[in-house]
């Protein structure tokens, strides 16, 4: 990438994830510094280590991105130990345990025997919705607030955002992760208008299935076979296979170029094999 120089430096959250680590090795082997950020600092540091083996550079901060003077520190630690932040990817996010519900549509039972094997939305917890969205949308706006300023500082940057299929699909059982990345559009488009007169460009990718740790055993069953999920979706995948983390990093590379992509902002892509596509049957 052509315009990518050892001098600019890229925050990604998320960085200890399937997707986020693949994107911040690529970035690295490029040249640029990045800083991975994320909850497990075991997996960040193993990021890390590859980074460094291949000749790149990388710093670690283990940080809670829905933590604002968590977020608002890291930050501040970034530009004295590296500089001004010139790329941010918010890749944090994802699902809580119980934040899933057990069925796709209402049966009176919900009502009048609640547990863990019959999850609906009548006895759903919502303290675990709220914390499913501050995951993957109010963590998007604190993490741009804090290192978007250094951008607005010193000319401009790039923001890139993690949509999903559940952006454009209010995809079944999954409903506060659905709400929160359909937002998270929106949120983007009003980011990108704002922030254009600082010269800050503000994307989104919006992935579709790939197989990772979390998905795995979405899609897969313990004998390695298609779960009915799995098998669900690919039936919806004109591709006809799951998406494999190196086939993102087209997208990315050009969404955060300022030479390919400096008169785009404010847009969603999806790499999804033709998920959203599909007229189905």
């Amino acid at each position: 990438m052509s315009s990518i120089t050892q001098e600019k430096i890229a925050v990604i959250t998320g960085a200890g994830g399937t997707l986020c680590s693949v994107i911040a090795k690529d970035l690295a082997r490029q040249g640029m510094k990045v800083v991975l950020l994320g909850r497990t600092l075991s997996k960040l540091e193993a990021v890390q280590k590859e980074i460094v083996e291949s000749g790149g550079q990388a710093m670690v901060l283990s940080v809670d991105v829905t933590d604002s003077a968590a977020v608002q520190e890291a930050a501040q630690t970034v530009t004295r130990k590296l500089g001004p932040c010139s790329l941010l990817i918010n890749g944090a996010g994802g699902k809580l345990p119980g934040g899933t519900m057990s069925r796709t549509h209402f049966t009176p039972e919900e009502l009048t025997s609640p547990s863990e094997e019959l999850n609906g939305f009548f006895n759903c917890d919502l303290s675990i919705f709220r914390a499913e969205v501050d995951m993957n949308l109010s963590s998007v706006a604190l993490c741009s607030q804090a290192f978007g300023r250094s951008m607005a500082e010193n000319g401009g940057g790039s923001i890139l955002n993690f949509a999903s299929m559940t952006s454009f699909r209010p995809l079944s059982r999954v409903a506060p992760y659905a709400a929160a990345k359909a937002a998270l559009v929106n949120y983007t488009e009003w980011l990108a208008s704002y922030l254009a007169p600082a010269k800050i460009r503000v994307n989104a990718v919006a992935p579709g299935f790939f197989v990772n740790e979390r998905s795995r055993k979405l899609l897969y069953q313990e004998d390695g076979s298609l779960s009915e999920r799995g098998s669900q979706i690919l039936h919806h995948t004109p591709a006809g296979r799951f998406g494999e983390a190196q086939e993102l990093l087209g997208c990315v590379n050009w969404l955060i170029d300022e030479k390919a992509a400096g008169f785009v902002t404010g847009i969603t892509v999806p790499v999804d094999g033709g998920f959203l596509a599909c007229p189905g049957t």
